[in-house]
């Protein structure tokens, strides 16, 4: 699911901020950047979201501003300086002009004044870096909320459609078998005429009949559709992580589909198994957006 969250905590001396962006994503794909001085966080930072977090390409950005007395140094390198001193006396005396040499002078020429980074002490932001995290994470898991009762709502909505149609197939399953035993009746008296009866006797008519009822059976597979559908509804419901028992759910619910459909020698039915992939397609896509 999509979301972002911010948070940010302070003391007096550093202010650590964390930004979380997550879109869609099958698996947990967590990608963080921060400051090389808080690299030796990082763990903490993947071990506090996965407990909150299990779906999703999250995105984690962390910035601090450092204000205390020991947050850099500067460094002069006096030897560098020292040849740049002798060179521009050279250039000097050379060309006969005034030198000018002063510090403020040599001082801007490159890496004469270098400033390194002090070493964070990591005990010293921990805690500022974990209450940034979890204000973060409140933020992203509310928009998620949001986001995943529209879904919830949308799933719900296509599993009444699933079983009405589940329905109209059951009831229309065994008109099949009745209009199959009709065409075939008036099919060989049409090749047959007043012969039908005597060529071709009623007991082998019932054996075709009951040999193309034993192959378009859909039984078995309705009432194992009536099942998964009874548990997508049920699961949706639940105040917990279903994303991945949802997956197995529609895939469960496809399976069912696709054999009622290759068993479908009527029309009527194979539109209802369309219409009925259709909803089960939609559902696919939505519950790959679900934690």
């Amino acid at each position: 699911m999509t979301g972002y969250g911010r948070g940010e905590a302070a003391d007096g001396e550093r202010r650590v901020i964390v930004e979380i962006k997550s879109v869609n994503n099958r698996y947990c794909d967590i990608q963080t950047r921060l400051p090389r001085s808080l690299a030796g966080l990082e763990s903490r930072v993947r071990e506090q979201i996965g407990q909150r977090v299990t779906r999703g390409k999250i995105d984690v950005f962390i910035s601090m501003d450092d204000h205390s007395s020991d947050a850099g140094r500067v460094h002069c390198d006096l030897g560098l300086a020292h040849a740049y001193a002798d060179a521009l006396r050279q250039i000097a005396q050379q060309e006969n002009i005034p030198d000018g040499l002063n510090a403020a002078l040599i001082a801007r020429f490159n890496d004469v004044i270098q400033t390194e980074q002090a070493e964070v002490p990591l005990d010293a932001v921990n805690d500022l870096l974990a209450d940034a995290l979890h204000a973060a994470l409140d933020m992203l898991c509310r928009m998620r909320q949001t986001e995943g009762a529209r879904l919830n709502e949308d799933i719900r909505q296509r599993t009444v459609t699933l079983e009405t149609l589940r329905v109209e197939i059951a009831r229309r399953a065994p008109q099949v078998v009745s209009a199959y035993r009709t065409r075939l009746f008036e099919r060989i008296r049409e090749l047959l005429g007043n012969q039908a009866e005597e060529l071709v006797g009623r007991e082998r008519l019932a054996t075709e009949v009951a040999l193309f009822a034993d192959k378009c059976a859909i039984d078995e597979e309705i009432v194992r559709l009536h099942s998964h559908l009874i548990q997508l509804r049920d699961t949706v419901s639940l105040g917990e992580p279903v994303g991945k028992k949802l997956d197995f759910l529609v895939q469960e619910i496809n399976r069912e589909v696709n054999t009622i459909g290759s068993k479908a020698n009527d029309l009527d039915l194979i539109n209802q198994v369309v219409a009925m992939k259709s909803e089960v397609e939609k559902i696919r896509e939505q519950v790959q957006n679900l934690e």
